[in-house]
């Protein structure tokens, strides 16, 4: 099958494509600068703010993965808004069967954050113009590159101690980056998920704190965390922007999300997609692993 990846050289992307390689199909991998891409696939140029370019690389393709977003930005949502309603009509006039969109976790009956609401937004415009939508909801994903996954490790790495606010008693539901793969990959093989919007997560359900204690174990740290309820998002995001490379306006909107409970509700995939997640531990030994991997790469180069 010809898919359209976008997102192709991020974090989730950069694994995808190969994965999907893997499985048979033919990638197009979207790009803003198809000269300088390296990854899997065939570079297609490609913005999802041009609707025109949109249309030239959906041609001919059969499925489309939609892996963007612009939480770095403090016009995210309306970006983000637009961006969805561009791919939508696009898919659409290039007659594409199915669009697989990688969403958030969160329970629609909850106060959910900025950013959620976000996600939840673009995943009904995708399905605004027809095109059958394939969203799997994930909370944090864990692997070497991941913003969340990054924000875990350099506080566990850079602080002694934290002091944090309240949500490091939220529960979330975290999954290893290359299972988030293997069902972005699974369901474009299965009819059954066209159409329909899936929670995905590992096998266990942590405290955002009990995250923190287990990656500062597997390094063999102690950090002393220290919750503070009176610390607002905006003070945290300006914390983590000096003790991390997470920028501000992403810190704030991950720390705003950080409030709601992001668990699954709804383990349907598990049946349609079936295989057994990595636990938290193996998946951060995996993270750590790719990350040492780099480094020796970086160095010899």
């Amino acid at each position: 099958m010809r898919v359209l990846l976008t997102g192709a050289s991020g974090f989730v992307g950069g694994k995808l494509g190969p994965a999907l390689e893997k499985a048979g199909h033919e990638v197009r991998a979207m790009t803003r600068r198809p000269r300088s891409y390296t990854g899997a696939g065939t570079p297609v140029p490609g913005d999802v703010h041009d609707a025109d370019s949109l249309r030239e690389a959906l041609s001919g393709c059969e499925a489309a993965y939609y892996l963007v977003h612009s939480l770095d930005e403090a016009s995210f949502v309306e970006r983000d808004a637009d961006a969805a309603r561009n791919f939508a009509a696009a898919a659409a006039d290039a007659d594409v069967s199915r669009i697989v969109y990688l969403g958030g976790l969160g329970d629609d009956r909850d106060d959910l954050s900025e950013h959620l609401r976000s996600r939840r937004e673009v995943e009904r415009l995708l399905g605004g113009t027809g095109v059958p939508v394939t969203a799997l909801r994930a909370g944090i994903v864990i692997g070497h590159g991941g913003i969340s996954w990054e924000l875990t490790r350099q506080l566990v790495e850079h602080l002694p101690a934290m002091v944090t606010p309240r949500w490091v008693h939220t529960r979330t539901q975290p999954i290893a980056v290359a299972d988030v793969v293997r069902y972005l990959v699974g369901v474009l093989d299965e009819p059954a998920t066209a159409g329909r919007a899936f929670d995905v997560g590992g096998p266990e359900v942590l405290e955002y704190r009990e995250m923190l204690r287990r990656v500062a174990d597997i390094q063999g740290r102690r950090p002393l965390i220290v919750p503070v309820p009176l610390l607002t998002p905006g003070l945290s995001s300006r914390w983590l922007s000096l003790v991390t490379s997470v920028d501000r306006q992403t810190g704030r909107s991950l720390i705003e999300s950080m409030t709601n409970e992001v668990v699954v509700r709804d383990d349907s995939i598990r049946r349609l997609v079936p295989f057994e997640p990595m636990d938290y531990d193996s998946a951060v030994l995996a993270a750590l692993a790719e990350r040492a991997r780099e480094k020796r790469a970086g160095r010899t180069r």
